[in-house]
């Protein structure tokens, strides 16, 4: 946990605005108001925004101990991912399951590949999408099982001033094997019934398909640790990064505009990284506007981001199979304001009857 002065604030804003951006592209599934097709139609964005927030906030509590002590406490790091991430997905899974009116569709992947945060490989989303947004969850518990393990085989080798390069590596690595992919395995399906789910299956799904965004949250907290002039740098050019991260997403949302399209999926991720990459050093910047202070709506967004992020689609087509089954003729404008609250209400659910539980269980765990 960062201590009071180092709490960083921007990454409140950040975390409700990736939430915000998840919740109105998946909205798209469902009965919804034309404006949200324009507006939601690059939310899938804050799936990688997550990530950048996920590589950042990871390495840099890593860096931290690495820097102070010269090693990483595996079982606190691994205590703490567990009580906090696998109490709320386990319960989601027993959600979908064991109940079949929360599923937002018909089938879903099997449970194996849910209890082993698999799910993502082979992921045949138009005939399996039920909790198909899952695949992130999968990626992020394969990162934290992976990073504390690959930094401690940096630190044995001495071999961890080389990290930046190998982050590098990371990022032209992402490219080439979408490259690959690409002309692989989609070329064949272009222009054919099953090219979207061959896209979604080796392109957006993958875990080696999208380690963009994570590289670089873990470069800026290995930055932030080690390197005293990128401190200075983001600290005094706060207010210009937030410009310039803005900028670089609109040219992202531009270039991005046919997602599926060959420069898209090639380097489309990589722009899109980068350019979350600087607001969030604008985020962690005391200089920047949106670090200055926290705001109660988007720190209890943030807070509750995990919750809603699980729930959302099965509590969203719950909410609209209701109103229907209620024949009242209620104004897609309406109902998105009733499910966007009912998802609030989820994760607030979430949050005392599984969360707290789970976070004094920790407690007692690590004494």
């Amino acid at each position: 946990m960062d201590t009071p002065s180092e709490r960083f604030y921007g990454l409140d804003h950040l975390r409700a605005t990736a939430i915000l951006l998840v919740l109105f592209y998946h909205y798209r599934a469902f009965t919804h108001p034309e404006w949200v097709d324009i507006y939601g139609r690059f939310g899938w964005t804050g799936v990688d925004l997550f990530f950048v927030l996920s590589g950042f906030l990871i390495s840099n509590q890593l860096f931290k101990e690495i820097k102070i002590h010269q090693k990483i406490d595996l079982r606190s790091f691994f205590v703490n991912r567990f009580f906090r991430i696998i109490p709320p997905y386990l319960f989601t899974v027993l959600l979908y399951f064991s109940f079949p009116f929360f599923r937002e569709r018909e089938s879903l992947s099997p449970l194996w590949k849910f209890l082993t945060f698999i799910q993502n490989y082979g992921l045949d989303v138009i005939n399996q999408g039920t909790f198909s947004h899952a695949w992130s969850l999968c990626i992020e518990e394969q990162f934290y099982l992976l990073l504390p393990f690959s930094l401690l085989l940096f630190l044995k080798t001495k071999t961890f001033k080389y990290l930046k390069i190998f982050i590098a590596s990371v990022l032209i690595f992402s490219i080439l094997i979408r490259f690959i992919t690409w002309h692989g395995f989609i070329v064949p399906h272009i222009n054919t019934e099953n090219f979207w789910k061959e896209w979604y299956m080796n392109i957006y799904y993958p875990t080696y398909t999208r380690l963009d965004s994570l590289a670089i949250g873990v470069l800026i907290g290995y930055l932030f640790q080690f390197s005293l002039k990128f401190k200075v740098l983001i600290n005094t050019y706060g207010n210009p990064l937030f410009i310039a991260g803005v900028l670089l997403l609109g040219f992202s949302f531009w270039f991005c505009d046919e997602q599926a399209s060959k420069n898209a999926s090639v380097f489309g991720f990589t722009s899109v990284a980068i350019s979350y990459g600087l607001i969030v050093m604008s985020a962690i910047s005391h200089s920047s506007f949106i670090s200055k202070s926290g705001l109660f709506i988007t720190n209890q967004l943030a807070s509750l981001s995990y919750a809603i992020y699980l729930s959302h689609k099965g509590v969203i087509h719950m909410v609209q199979e209701g109103l229907k089954s209620l024949n009242i003729a209620i104004p897609d404008n309406i109902v998105l304001l009733i499910c966007l609250s009912a998802c609030i209400i989820g994760a607030l659910f979430y949050r005392y009857a599984i969360e707290k539980p789970s976070e004094k269980l920790k407690r007692i765990v690590n004494r």
